[in-house]
């Protein structure tokens, strides 16, 4: 209930507890007790850690804004203006981060700073203290809730997610080498006012246990990350995905999972995987015996064939075998090195050529045609190729969405060669380089990269239970 104060301002009547909102953290409904004893407001917050630039510092902290549902956890940023020691009603004395919001009461908003701490003992999420509350506000210490009535529901609901303020984030990219795709990714991140930091996978260790699974680096414990982009090399496949399943398990969204990174490495299983899900691909064997060479490459058919090692990569280990004999004489050599590989029809018709779509977030967002060197059947940049932006079918479209899905990839390079029956998937990258494609198209990759994490590390929101449709009373 509002009345009318002497300068004409609508009076409002505060009692001990209201529902208030704070919109530039993403917390549309929180219960907050008023205490004019208290000089500054405080917020409930877990994991609280400052991030940024030293010079202009910001915290992440999480909050659980309906009491008694730990399911429910909305990621926070903000820019910490302030440091301050607070004495609580019972004598003790804690030094906490200071913040700034908007608040929001019934049709009124104004900004207002507060502190951040553990109020789990607490039955109110938020404390407003004398300085949050304005001259025109009177409080009524009898009762509660004078002011318009919200509801926890607005955590169950969909329109959560997109009503959700951008914040700034704090992102690891797990990557060994300083090359233009990892300084893309970097430069992209902190033009949007993100912290981005480039992460060393093989000095990445971790303590694993049921209660506090975590991930350390140079003898400290990492911070919690909104998002870590993998860059694994394949050399270091099993030890990068160990270390991706770590931030899995701790609950950090990462942008390609260690399941898709490993199924994409494994170049018999990702056949196996793609095979599984119907999509196309040049005919393939696999065998284990020399005594099989012959029905092998009768599986495959007539030469020229490609032999191609399991842990090939860029091109490398990747042969022609022109004619019969040379692929005989190419699967002995392999088979007497004790490699495993993969016998693969040719297709001609590509004539030295592929296509590199760039799958983002379920889109294909660029794609490019790539041109082996001359005198080169195969078409990596980094063997010399060239690269030029072309147009895709439908077709190819949607090979290349399947491929991705069928990984699980949240960014993926999906190799296409154009065969007179339809798309055919060479492979499937799980650390794509962004320099070709983004030269060939002049299109903002990482930018798109930077557009999809924004979108994902949104809050999501929870299942309705009893208890969550406060209208005020408890």
């Amino acid at each position: 209930m509002n009345e009318i104060s002497d300068n004409a301002q609508p009076l409002l009547r505060f009692g001990w507890e209201e529902w208030v909102a704070l919109p530039d953290l993403g917390l549309p409904a929180l219960k907050a007790k008023v205490d004019t004893g208290a000089r500054t407001s405080a917020l409930h917050a877990y994991d609280i850690e400052t991030f940024g630039p030293a010079n202009a510092p910001k915290v992440r902290f999480t909050v659980h804004p309906v009491p008694g549902r730990e399911d429910l956890v909305i990621p926070c940023s903000a820019r910490v203006i302030d440091r301050r020691t607070v004495t609580s009603s019972n004598g003790e004395s804690e030094s906490r981060y200071v913040i700034a919001s908007s608040l929001r009461v019934g049709d009124e908003s104004w900004r207002i700073e507060m502190t951040l701490t553990n109020r789990d003992r607490m039955a109110s999420r938020m404390l407003l203290g004398r300085e949050a509350l304005k001259d025109h506000i009177t409080i009524v210490a009898t009762d509660r809730f004078q002011q318009p009535k919200l509801s926890y529901d607005v955590y169950t609901r969909a329109g959560l997610r997109q009503t959700a303020p951008n914040r700034a984030l704090r992102i690891a990219v797990l990557s060994r080498e300083d090359n233009y795709s990892t300084r893309r990714l970097v430069e992209e991140g902190e033009a949007r006012g993100h912290s981005v930091e480039v992460i060393d996978t093989t000095r990445c260790y971790m303590a694993i246990n049921a209660l506090s699974p975590e991930v350390h680096y140079d003898g400290k414990r990492l911070p919690r990350y909104d998002a870590v982009i993998p860059r694994i090399g394949a050399s270091i496949t099993s030890y990068g995905t160990a270390v991706i399943r770590q931030f899995e398990t701790i609950g950090t969204f990462c942008l390609n999972g260690s399941d898709g990174i490993t199924a994409s490495r494994d170049k018999l299983y990702a056949h196996q995987l793609m095979a599984r899900h119907r999509i196309g691909m040049p005919n393939t064997a696999f065998a284990a015996s020399p005594k099989d060479t012959d029905s092998l490459m009768r599986l495959v058919g007539t030469a020229p064939l490609i032999v191609k090692l399991l842990e090939s990569t860029q091109g490398k280990g990747v042969v022609l075998a022109e004619t019969k004999k040379a692929a005989q004489s190419v699967i002995d050599a392999f088979r007497g090195l004790k490699a495993n590989f993969l016998v693969q029809d040719f297709v001609k018709e590509s004539a030295g050529e592929d296509i590199r779509c760039l799958v983002v977030g379920g889109k294909v967002v660029a794609s490019m045609k790539r041109t082996g060197a001359e005198g080169d059947f195969r078409s990596n940049l980094h063997r010399g190729g060239s690269a030029k932006v072309v147009r895709i079918t439908r077709e190819e479209r949607e090979t290349a969405l399947r491929a991705a899905k069928a990984f699980k990839l949240g960014i993926a390079g999906v190799d296409l060669l154009r065969s007179e029956t339809g798309p055919k998937v060479l492979e499937v990258n799980s650390s794509p380089g962004l320099e070709g494609i983004e030269t060939a198209t002049q299109k903002n990759i990482a930018g798109l990269v930077m557009d999809h994490i924004e979108a994902r590390v949104r809050p999501a929101p929870v299942r309705s239970r009893q208890g969550m449709r406060e209208g005020g009373e408890d």
